[in-house]
């Protein structure tokens, strides 16, 4: 979609000026004309920073996603149209992002464009799973029971990404305090000690002087810490962008105690959910097989998935990369093998999905009780630091004194 400045007279010949969004001069003038405005002038308004309008990663949240998806389906079901169904869930659905793809849908859709084309305009909306499920289910006269299939897929992708989120927030909730605990001590609370010690004049004990020196880098300093953190930040982000670098990051992550285990096996979830109902509705295994590459969220996987489409091209076997792969459980390239010889990959992969998904709810609940006494040994361990620090020498001014 763009945003186009226009000049146009009404009916009584009153010049009129103004912007519309449309997804090309001519729907502008389409719109014009059946406002009874006679056209004088379209041009498109080039984007720049300022006009662009910027997104990160997805734009539609998941929930707003799977809503639209069953929707869509449950319209198709009772006897709507495709194009119908566009429109009332434009108007309906509260994504501004989502509301406005689905207008340009619809005006491409009454100009006899297919759904998946028309999809394939916004594929920071629509990923390459829904365009390729929902080309498959036009080739098959199966519309509703693609939508359904791609709701229950979203449904559980979202569930178990939910349940991620759950068991990791905690730890970042609590480290972030511990962070602010600790500056908030060093800035405000040690400092009002530093000339009573002074005047002490004895030797401090060195734990006390580790934090006296901290306490004054965080103050003369804070600044560079906060861009220090920043920059960390950001190269963490850069990292991830490079494919190379990624894969070694996602590395560290598959192989870390505790979580490597839980995430390795949301990965998993994700690869045999995807490739199961890309399967189930009919989509050739290649092509699968790179949408799956595309979509699964990990290099380490979508390398192995990589080398075992070029196995499958050489007539090879799916699942022999795999085994030789320390990311793959024995469970994973068994079920799929017999998948293979049973005729039956997609019922196969979609019980792995299940095993994996129910593994990753239970390995949550277990982590969540795991990390709560741990997060809170760290963080009385730090402050507890701090405030022995400064309480050690106190005791001895006051032996002094008594003395």
């Amino acid at each position: 979609m763009a945003q186009f400045r226009y000049e146009a007279r009404d009916v009584r010949g009153r010049v009129k000026k103004g912007t519309i969004v449309a997804s090309s001069r001519r729907d502008v003038m389409m719109k014009l004309r059946e406002q009874r405005l006679k056209v004088i002038d379209v041009r498109e308004i080039p984007q720049t920073l300022l006009t662009k309008e910027i997104t990160f990663g997805n734009p539609v949240k998941l929930q707003h996603f799977v809503i639209y998806l069953r929707q869509f389906a449950t319209l198709l079901k009772a006897g709507v149209t495709i194009v119908d169904a566009t429109r009332i869930l434009a108007e309906q659905t509260e994504s501004k992002a989502l509301k406005k793809a689905l207008t340009h849908i619809e005006e491409q859709l009454r100009s006899g464009q297919l759904l998946s084309t028309a999809m394939t305009n916004h594929p920071n909306i629509f990923p390459p799973l829904v365009i390729n499920m929902i080309r498959a289910g036009e080739a098959s006269g199966s519309m509703e029971e693609t939508l359904e299939r791609l709701a229950d897929h979203f449904e559980k992708v979202h569930r178990t990404r939910q349940k991620i989120v759950s068991a990791l927030a905690y730890p970042v909730v609590v480290g972030i305090i511990a962070v602010i605990v600790v500056i908030f001590l060093l800035v405000s609370v040690v400092p009002t000690f530093v000339s009573m010690f002074a005047d002490f004049g004895a030797e401090l004990p060195a734990i006390t002087k580790f934090v006296l020196r901290a306490s004054e880098v965080m103050q003369t300093y804070w600044w560079g810490v906060i861009l220090l953190m920043f920059m960390m930040y950001g190269l963490l982000l850069l990292l991830k962008k490079q494919k190379k670098t990624k894969y070694y990051l996602d590395v560290i992550v598959l192989r870390m105690p505790i979580f490597g285990s839980m995430m390795q096996k949301a990965v998993l979830a994700r690869m045999t959910r995807t490739l199961s109902s890309l399967f189930s509705s009919a989509v050739p295994i290649l092509q699968a097989l790179a949408i799956v590459e595309a979509v699964v969220e990990n290099e380490v996987v979508a390398r192995v998935i990589r080398t075992s489409r070029d196995a499958l091209e050489r007539g090879e076997s799916l699942t022999e990369p795999m085994k030789r792969h320390w990311a793959f459980p024995p469970l994973v390239t068994q079920m799929i093998a017999i998948g293979e010889q049973t005729g039956s990959l997609d019922a196969m992969l979609a019980k792995v999905a299940d095993f994996y998904e129910a593994e990753v709810e239970a390995a949550t609940d277990r982590l969540k009780s795991l990390i709560e006494p741990l997060m809170i040994v760290l963080l009385a361990s730090v402050v507890g630091t701090i405030v022995t620090s400064i309480l050690v020498p106190m005791f001895d001014i006051f032996n002094h004194i008594q003395q």
